[in-house]
């Protein structure tokens, strides 16, 4: 091996998560090294959902313009329908006309309504986006080119081997393009290669729901404006009468949305031990018969097998290598949090790293990314699984099913749109299965509000605010453990910005309340002693650096005007002072020393 490098991070994949972690190291100005064995971003589209906080992570890396360009409009993605097929010339349904192929059965609004609802405008200056993977990684690579030094990030650069000795991890690395052999030795590697190398070369193991269903998925282009007619509708779930099974069909643009989308995306779902998902002619041949003559002449670009699954690493930190993404948690596609997780966990373990690396904080507090992360990961693929389960119930009142004679399988799904009191008390209890579905579609809760109970947490002793929909409802809380609330302020000259920018790459805030001023003199003498990267600002309704003009800071902040709370460099709640003190440095220090995993009055390393 020759040209052996020394680098303080190696991440290993180049994918949405890897990439995110590389883009947040890079605005830390912490020196890494990417390998991916693949030459590229996948042609597939995968995952597209991208949450609020997700967007957040990609505003933080200058990239969420972009995104919002390139991706759905927000009125193009206010509703989830469901429908009974998409096109038909009548052949099979049963009555011979047709009329009922495309019939739209219900409707749920999602994602905030396209970012109209007041719950979600009022939980992050960002709105919910949809971009597809295969569109987002090269915005992620390209920025992520842009900010780190030349050769920090290497496709199709393979990883083959891997030791940890304790005091660094050495990894054997090929050039897939040169077939050269270098050796890389990493203060601390990061795995975010969706468990295929790093993983399994530990022992890690992941438990959980395995083949849950098989998909097939058909990335084609064609015009289904004529059929596809609701503009205001991201993702149709379709039950297919003439297959007796169901679909989903997302449009994936990219110079259009909605109808006039370009390229779409369907997933037909097959049984388990189903042979004829393994035969191409066989599912192309069922592709036809699920969306019929809207799919006459498409131009079919790729197609790709999968099994749902939701399973959890049984560690997410082996020594000095740390697991991401699919890496450490695999969800179901429900409710898309499988890809927006992975950029959560990269903005929770990337900070801490550099705080660790930059002599700011002990190894220990990597440990807290396990104990962060995992239960996050944990109850998100929960539920994930629940909202799989509900939309087969979904399904179930369709009646029916494969092997059926689809005249049969129309006769059953009419009963949702018919006119008899039974067919009424049908389309009852559907329309009440399909707005459970909002566990899926609304679930604010679950993506944007989800606390950390231990780790880097200093507990204030308060107990948590009730929450009657811990799903569905984000309850803000400036309560340690809780994401940072949204709220609009302005600065002395009168221009308005959300406090979530008040955040610098790596650096704590310290926001006292409009008396908080010892509040602010102690981070100042904090910052001065240990070199920790640390400011401090006064919000309050009339007085301080920033103003509060509609008292939402002054609603959620849990303290009095002379208390203040510290937010951790990926805007959690790290601590919280309920007002003054008669000692201000010496119980922030010993906050930050405990936040950190420091020996109280350790003098920190610049």
């Amino acid at each position: 091996m020759t040209n052996d490098i020394d680098v303080p991070v190696l991440i290993v994949g180049g994918g949405a998560g890897g990439l995110t972690a590389a883009l947040l190291l890079a605005r830390m100005e912490i020196p890494f090294l990417l390998v991916d064995a693949a030459p590229g971003a996948s042609p597939l589209p995968r995952a597209h959902v991208l949450n609020q906080r997700a967007m957040e992570i990609l505003r933080d890396v200058g990239l969420a313009e972009a995104v919002y360009a390139a991706g759905t409009p927000a009125e193009q993605m206010a509703y989830s329908g469901w429908y009974v097929g998409l096109s038909g010339d009548g052949a099979r349904d049963g009555d011979g006309d047709g009329a009922d192929h495309g019939r739209r059965v219900a409707l749920l609004e999602s994602w905030g309504g396209g970012g109209r609802s007041p719950d979600w405008l009022a939980a992050s200056p960002e709105r919910q986006a949809n971009l597809p993977q295969h569109r987002l990684e090269p915005l992620l690579r390209a920025r992520a080119e842009r900010l780190a030094p030349p050769g920090a990030l290497r496709f199709p650069h393979e990883l083959t081997a891997l030791r940890d000795d304790g005091d660094a991890v050495t990894a054997a690395v090929t050039d897939l393009g040169t077939g050269a052999a270098y050796r890389v030795r990493a203060r601390y590697l990061l795995g975010c290669d969706g468990g295929r190398t790093v993983g399994p070369a530990l022992g890690v193991a992941h438990r959980g729901a395995r083949d849950v269903a098989r998909m097939v998925s058909f990335h084609f282009s064609a015009d289904l404006s004529r059929w596809a007619r609701d503009p205001e509708v991201l993702i149709r779930w379709l039950w297919l009468p003439d297959l007796g099974t169901g679909g989903v069909l997302v449009p994936m643009g990219p110079g259009c949305w909605g109808p006039a989308s370009e390229e779409w995306v369907f997933h037909l779902h097959y049984p388990a031990d189903e042979p004829r998902a393994l035969d191409d002619a066989a599912v192309l041949a069922d592709l036809r018969a699920a969306l019929g003559p809207a799919v006459e002449g498409a131009t079919v670009h790729g197609l790709s097998r999968w099994a749902v699954q939701g399973a959890l690493a049984d560690r997410f930190r082996a020594g000095r290598v740390l697991l991401t993404g699919d890496a450490a948690h695999r969800h179901p596609p429900t409710g898309g949090l499988g890809l927006t997780s992975a950029m959560h966990d990269a903005q929770n373990v990337t900070w801490k790293l550099a705080a660790v690396l930059r002599g700011h904080a002990d190894d220990a507090l990597l440990d807290s990314y396990e104990a962060e992360r995992r239960p996050v990961a944990a109850a998100g693929v929960r539920r994930a699984l629940a909202s799989a389960r509900n939309q087969l119930a979904i399904s179930a009142h369709f009646g029916g099913g494969p092997g059926m004679d689809p005249a049969e399988n129309w006769r059953l799904a009419r009963r949702l749109w018919g006119t008899s009191p039974e067919d009424r008390d049908a389309r009852r209890a559907f329309l009440r299965t399909v707005a459970a579905q909002s566990m899926e579609f609304n679930e604010l809760g679950v993506e944007f509000g989800y606390t950390y109970e231990t780790g880097a947490v200093v507990p204030d002793g308060t107990p948590p605010a009730h929450n009657p929909d811990p799903v569905r409802i984000h309850q803000p809380s400036a309560r340690p453990g809780h994401p940072l609330p949204h709220a609009w302020l302005t600065d002395l000259d009168g221009n308005a910005l959300p406090v979530a920018r008040l955040i610098r790459p790596g650096a704590f805030l310290l926001i006292a309340g409009e008396e908080g001023r010892e509040w602010c003199e102690a981070a100042e003498k904090v910052a001065a002693r240990t070199g920790l990267p640390l400011t401090a600002v006064r919000i309050g309704h009339l007085d301080g650096d920033y103003r509060d003009p509609r008292s939402t800071w002054t609603r959620w902040r849990g303290h009095g005007p002379e208390g203040a709370v510290l937010v951790r460099p990926d805007r959690f709640i790290g601590w919280r002072a309920p007002g003054a003190a008669p000692d201000p440095h010496a119980r922030l220090a010993a906050a930050v020393d405990a936040l950190l995993g420091r020996s109280p009055g350790a003098p920190g390393v610049v």
